[in-house]
């Protein structure tokens, strides 16, 4: 049982590692690319939708949508592209519409027609291919909202600092408990070192205390040894 729940709890520290990593990596990445025209990740723009213009039909805002970067020639009636708009009223703004048609410009400049599916009212100008940033090929519902949320201070303390902090205390927990193991194991090893010593000398005490008592009991046997030696020499002397 023991053997188990440590391998939980291992199982269950490195999953929070490794989402506390991904968080990070997410975080720096998202940061860095999404809602950025200028950056993309193999080949794929990341956008946080701001307006529900098409969540009739395909996304709504607060989801996090993907565009390819694809040949603009390739382009037809149906598809959702993602373009800068040079309509007055959103001059610059990233956009996220559906083609109606493919047209030409006043001055025969080839592009397209295109329209929010919730209103279904055309655009203001014609989108050509120099201000087009790809084609709409995805999203992850709802996930630009968490996006958001990660940039505030807010969202860095909760998904970034605090997990780190807790790995933080966590391991300092774990050398602690390990070092303090190790303390207990050496001083159990010095203790079984001294009495081993002590249990050493005390047997050579004991080895020193026989080896007197026989020297002792060898001296006292020894005058009545010389004593029959010396009956025996005059016995055979009177013969």
């Amino acid at each position: 049982m023991k053997k188990a729940l440590n391998i939980i709890k291992n199982v269950l520290v490195w999953v929070f590692v490794a989402l506390a990593v991904f968080m990070t990596a997410f975080t720096i990445i998202s940061v860095t690319t999404f809602d950025r025209n200028d950056r993309n990740l193999f080949g794929y723009h990341a956008y946080i939708v701001k307006t529900d213009s098409m969540a009739k039909t395909d996304f709504d805002a607060g989801d996090l949508i993907f565009v390819k970067d694809i040949d603009r020639s390739t382009l037809k009636e149906g598809d959702i592209i993602t373009y800068i708009s040079q309509n007055s009223d959103s001059f610059g703004e990233t956009i996220t519409h559906k083609i109606r048609e493919k047209v030409v410009d006043a001055e025969g400049k080839p592009g397209f027609i295109t329209y929010g599916t919730t209103t279904d009212t055309n655009d203001g100008t014609i989108v050509t291919y120099p201000f087009i940033m790809g084609k709409y090929v995805g999203k992850l519902p709802k996930m630009g909202h968490f996006f958001n949320f990660l940039k505030t201070t807010q969202g860095y303390i909760l998904c970034i600092f605090v997990p780190f902090m807790l790995l933080i205390v966590y391991q300092g927990i774990n050398f602690f408990t390990l070092f303090r193991r190790y303390k207990a194991e050496q001083m159990a090893a010095m203790q079984a070192e001294r009495d081993e010593i002590e249990a050493q000398r005390a047997e050579n005490a004991k080895m020193l205390e026989e080896l007197q008592a026989l020297k002792a009991q060898l001296a006292g046997d020894k005058p009545e040894v010389e004593a029959a030696t010396e009956a025996e020499v005059a016995t055979e002397a009177e013969n």
